[in-house]
């Protein structure tokens, strides 16, 4: 059965989660097995520093169950360093080429552009989204103010990236940006974290989300229910949402999953509560037509026939059950 959404880590292995995520003796090759068993995905960040060696690759897809997605992230050479021209298209080719062993199990591939890549570099951007392998799926995650400025410049973003079938990375700071910095980990992510507006931005089937909240685990319930209702909406529309859930220190990220699970559980039962009563009040007036279609008026009691109980004569409206007969088969 395919997921409804993807939930997950930046990282899947953590020496630090030895004792509290993975068992206390967990070998470093029973790292991906061990996240795997709870997580469907998880990001490929490391993919954005260097290329990993053909044998980890090889690695990778024996420790991974064929239903997990990696999200890898495209190196920086491509994105940072070239920024999508001079030699980009030559490393997206040996990117790829690398992670052939784990084609069938990759989610969306995920491009983070440069700071300084403006609204003024989008035929640059669209010319390389036409040239990646169609065999992939893939996110754009922006960080230039131009992209944020919700009018001309940002509708053009999104438009090249659902021509080109691209989804847009949804990076969510909010949380950290509203926490007082008090230890090394919390300092570093301010300083490093970009300090977008939050958009809920949902173009293509696989919306992206990234997560980076307080410290605190419990300041961020506000923020999950929020999100929660929009996966839902996402989920309802036919989509299949990714979302990733980063913490200022990563050896505490999977705490944060009971928290993301039971925001989403609640409002899944809250839209799954609505959806009844809904089909409930469809039903409801299909039933009144069909009793009091023309057709059926003729043979039906009315409020002064004696075949009409007491009571629906005081009520017409209040019906005994509908026959099978009137309905056809239910």
């Amino acid at each position: 059965m395919k997921p409804v959404f993807y939930l997950g880590c930046p990282v899947w292995a953590h020496a630090a989660w030895r004792g509290n995520f993975f068992t206390a003796s967990a070998r470093r090759e029973e790292f991906l097995p061990q996240y795997a068993s709870v997580f469907r995905t998880a990001e490929g960040n490391t993919t954005f520093y260097g290329l990993p060696s053909a044998e980890t690759v090889a690695r990778w897809a024996v420790e991974a169950p064929e239903d997990f997605r990696f999200c890898f992230k495209f190196p920086r050479a491509i994105s940072h360093e070239q920024q999508l021209g001079g030699t980009a298209e030559s490393e997206s080719r040996r990117f790829f080429e690398r992670l052939a062993p784990l084609a069938g199990r990759c989610g969306p591939f995920f491009l983070q552009l440069h700071e300084s890549f403006g609204a003024n570099r989008l035929e640059t951007l669209r010319a390389f989204l036409a040239k990646l392998p169609k065999d992939f799926t893939y996110a754009v995650e922006v960080r230039h103010r131009d992209f944020f400025d919700g009018a001309e410049k940002e509708q053009a973003l999104d438009r090249v990236l659902g021509e080109a079938g691209v989804d847009r990375v949804n990076f969510d700071t909010r949380g950290l940006f509203a926490t007082k910095a008090t230890d090394d980990f919390t300092r570093d992510a301010v300083r490093k974290k970009p300090r977008v507006p939050v958009r809920f931005t949902a173009i293509g089937a696989r919306p992206f989300v990234r997560f980076v909240g307080d410290p605190e685990i419990g300041k961020n319930a506000a923020i999950f229910e929020e999100w929660a209702a929009i996966l839902a909406r996402w989920i309802k529309e036919g989509r299949t949402p990714y979302f990733f859930v980063h913490h200022p220190d990563d050896g505490l990220a999977p705490r944060w999953r009971a928290r993301c699970i039971g925001a989403f559980m609640n409002e899944s039962r809250r839209w799954e509560s609505r959806r009844l009563g809904r089909v409930r009040k469809t039903e409801a007036r299909r039933r009144s037509s069909i009793y009091f279609s023309p057709r059926n008026r003729a043979s039906s009691p009315t409020a002064g026939d004696a075949r009409c109980p007491r009571r629906m004569r005081r009520d017409p409206m209040r019906r005994r059950p509908f026959s099978r007969s009137a309905l056809g088969s239910t």
